[in-house]
């Protein structure tokens, strides 16, 4: 086995390895695709923090020209039981920033940090579907804005995924 990497042992009861997780010593790459992943979760909390802004102050001068900005910003689906949807991306970018910031330095969360950003970028990349459907067929009207959030969320997900196969499974 290459150092750095630890493995569980087998079922001792059957002896098959069954279900193994490595955990392994971050290396180059994965400290690159765990700092890229930052960098996009600080760019989806930039975006979403510009959405909810406009939402609050609805200064239509911020949808840049695109006025179905405004009509995707302004609709029924912008929010859920009051909260904006962009107050909600601000809330998961930061806590996915967070996680990312932190997991090179607490032990705890070196070893469950891809798996909790892989689960958290499932549930964004879902929503994001949801939110990308209704604005194309329900709203029929395009934010460039929320796209570049369902951009950032997607590549999260891609780096966490490749991070889980190639570094922990």
């Amino acid at each position: 086995m290459p150092s750095g990497v630890k493995s569980v042992p087998a079922n001792p009861q059957t002896g098959h390895p069954a279900y193994q997780m490595k955990i392994t010593l971050p290396n180059k790459t994965d400290r690159t695709l765990r700092v890229v992943s930052l960098a996009l979760a600080c760019l989806g909390f930039i975006d979403s923090a510009y959405l909810w802004f406009y939402k609050i102050t609805s200064d239509d001068r911020m949808c840049l020209g695109s006025g179905d900005c405004a009509l995707v910003n302004y609709s029924e689906f912008s929010e859920i039981y009051g909260i904006p949807v962009a107050l909600l991306g601000v809330l998961a970018y930061l806590l996915l920033a967070g996680i990312l910031l932190v997991e090179p330095r607490w032990r705890p969360a070196t070893a469950h940090a891809p798996l909790v950003v892989f689960g958290l970028s499932l549930v964004g990349i879902l929503f994001s579907a949801y939110l990308t459907y209704i604005e194309f067929m329900v709203i029929e009207a395009i934010c460039p804005f929320c796209l570049v959030s369902a951009a950032s969320i997607t590549l999260i997900f891609i780096l966490a995924i490749i991070r889980l196969v190639k570094y922990h499974f």
